[in-house]
């Protein structure tokens, strides 16, 4: 009874010293959850910014709303008009659809980082050019998914155009002049 009454004690100390161990607290993250904030940091058109938002805020927000880069629009708000379109490591993404806090470290690129100084990005020229926008509500979505449809290299026709820019809702119809302007600024090479 004695060694059964050890092994007990030592299986007891043992679960015990292991639940401890397993419940090891990181305070910053314990005063985050607390506050209901957390800091995400992501590096925005080239530089790194650090912002304080709610797990449940979008990038979309975090963009708008706390990075004060406006040029990102919400339209939907679902994933459906494509407004809201960025590059994320390179990647188009719809940051309506996303948490902040899920795009920890990654790089951001919003319409407002496009251009090099006052020089504008091949894809805003040419949006220009071929008077590719009427309302302005889906453009800065429209030319950050134009600018990814050029790197994949996605414009070896109209219809391969439409099909790559298809999330992308114009509500003023300017759709034969958007694909003017992607096929052209794919012409320039447009990758830059």
């Amino acid at each position: 009874m004695q060694d059964n009454l050890k092994r007990r004690t030592v299986l007891k100390a043992t679960g015990v010293a292991a639940a401890a161990a397993a419940v090891t607290v990181d305070t910053e993250a314990v005063a985050a959850e607390a506050s209901g904030t957390v800091d995400v940091t992501l590096k925005v058109n080239g530089v790194t910014k650090r912002v304080t938002v709610e797990p449940r805020t979008t990038l979309l927000d975090a963009l708008r709303e706390r990075m004060a880069l406006t040029g990102t629009k919400k339209g939907c708000d679902r994933g459906e008009c494509g407004a809201c379109t960025v590059l994320v490591d390179g990647k188009r993404i719809k940051s309506c659809l996303t948490l902040a806090v899920m795009r920890q470290g990654a790089s951001v690129t919003t319409v407002e980082g496009l251009a090099k100084g006052d020089r504008l990005h091949p894809v805003q020229e040419e949006f220009i050019r071929h008077d590719a926008f009427q309302c302005g509500g889906c453009t800065p979505g429209q030319i950050m998914s134009a600018v990814a449809c050029i790197k994949e290299g996605h414009t070896g026709s109209d219809d391969e155009i439409r099909e790559w820019m298809s999330g992308n809702l114009c509500r003023c119809a300017c759709y034969p002049n958007i694909v003017s302007a992607v096929k052209a600024a794919a012409r320039k090479g447009a990758g830059w």
